[in-house]
């Protein structure tokens, strides 16, 4: 592969308005594990799931537009920072989503949309109309779903979702030229800032391990419980950083216009809610962990910690399935062991299960290090 990514030294890079919106958005992580704490169950989950979904969907949108027009006008910054206060609220909202704060949170997400709306329109005029009354329909079926009962609520916010993946599927099969469709993708910004989203996730996660620890008694065993989490995110950090994006990268670089599109939708929407969503779930198990280093863990806390690692590999997997990178199996079947270490965490303590999935991560790495390429040389483009 003949592309470089230092091919182009005047391409576009993230602005610092850009980390700032995300820093403000990845505040929704920090909500969401709370959520995940409050509602631990299959149906809790769910709800932080649907959550999500939505909220990543605008923010993709929100990152794919400031891609392609950069935040550098007055119009665009003050724009972008009322998006940022629509997501602000919306984050304030997300513990009681489904209840006394359902109406604040849809009026928040509607207010994300029209913002976003308003942004594309002023570069690309007619090209909205591909998507934002998707947008629209379903920023108005949750505000209408404030004032249902619970099942008919359940129904609005599967129709919500559900245009969201109509939307993707129409935008993916219908890109033929890339600049007059408002789809000027620039790999390496676009790459970038999401690389940088999942840091801040990942600062995140050890924001909620200080959190943790700040609720207990300091004493010796506290100030060195962290560094179980601390070395478990570091190497979830590894498998994904050292190899992925860089080759994830040089793909989208490659590939023709209607590729490119599809790929950055696959790969940056949909295999990144599971591995945001893994975060989140480790995140609520974290905190519960390290303060409890020495002792077994509640199921519950257990499953967070195994199945939160375990769907960050799933979700990783996924992504290197789309984009072609090998080898894929190691990662499914580290995920598969990620989930067995429940036992030890309710059976042993949570340092051994935090141990464990330390040890699982890096043997990960160890292995694919034997793998002479971490990529397919087979384009099929």
């Amino acid at each position: 592969m003949k592309n470089d990514l230092n091919q182009d030294k005047n391409e576009l890079r993230v602005s610092t308005l850009e980390l700032f919106f995300d820093l403000v958005f990845v505040f929704t992580i920090t909500q969401l594990t709370v959520f995940v704490e409050h509602h631990l169950s299959l149906v809790g989950i769910l709800k932080a799931t649907a959550i999500f979904t939505l909220l990543y969907w605008m923010y993709s949108g929100y990152s794919w537009l400031t891609n392609q027009v950069p935040p550098n006008a007055l119009s665009r910054r003050v724009l972008l920072l009322g998006g940022m206060a629509a997501f602000l609220t919306c984050a304030l909202a997300i513990p009681n989503a489904f209840d006394k704060s359902a109406l604040a949170f849809a009026v928040s997400y509607s207010l994300v949309v029209l913002v976003h709306s308003c942004l594309y329109a002023l570069e690309h005029r007619a090209t909205v109309w591909r998507f934002v009354p998707f947008n629209l329909i379903g920023a108005i079926c949750l505000i209408a779903a404030a004032f249902t009962n619970e099942s008919i609520q359940v129904a609005l916010w599967g129709v919500a979702i559900g245009l969201l993946f109509l939307v993707t599927a129409l935008l993916a099969g219908n890109i033929s030229d890339q600049k007059s469709s408002g789809y000027n993708l620039q790999p390496g910004h676009f790459v970038e800032r999401h690389g940088l989203l999942l840091i801040i996730a990942f600062g995140e996660s050890i924001i909620a391990i200080g959190i943790a620890l700040g609720r207990v008694e300091f004493t010796p065993i506290v100030s060195f419980s962290a560094l179980p989490g601390l070395g478990l995110i570091s190497s979830l950090w590894w498998l994904f950083f050292t190899s992925d994006q860089v080759w994830s990268e040089r793909r989208l670089h490659a590939a023709p216009v209607k590729d490119k599109v599809r790929l950055a939708l696959l790969g940056y929407y949909f295999t990144f809610i599971p591995i945001m969503l893994g975060i989140v779930c480790l995140s609520a198990g974290l905190g519960h962990a390290v303060s409890h280093i020495t002792h077994t863990l509640p199921s519950e806390f257990a499953l967070l910690l195994g199945s939160g690692t375990a769907l960050y590999l799933l979700g990783i997997s996924a992504f290197r399935g789309v984009f072609d990178l090998h080898p894929v199996f190691i990662r499914v079947v580290g995920a598969i062991c990620a989930i067995a270490t429940y036992w030890a965490g309710v059976g042993c303590s949570a340092l051994i299960q935090v141990a464990l999935l330390i040890i699982i991560v890096m043997l990960l790495i160890f292995v694919e290090s034997w793998f002479p390429e971490t990529h397919s040389d087979r384009m099929t483009y």
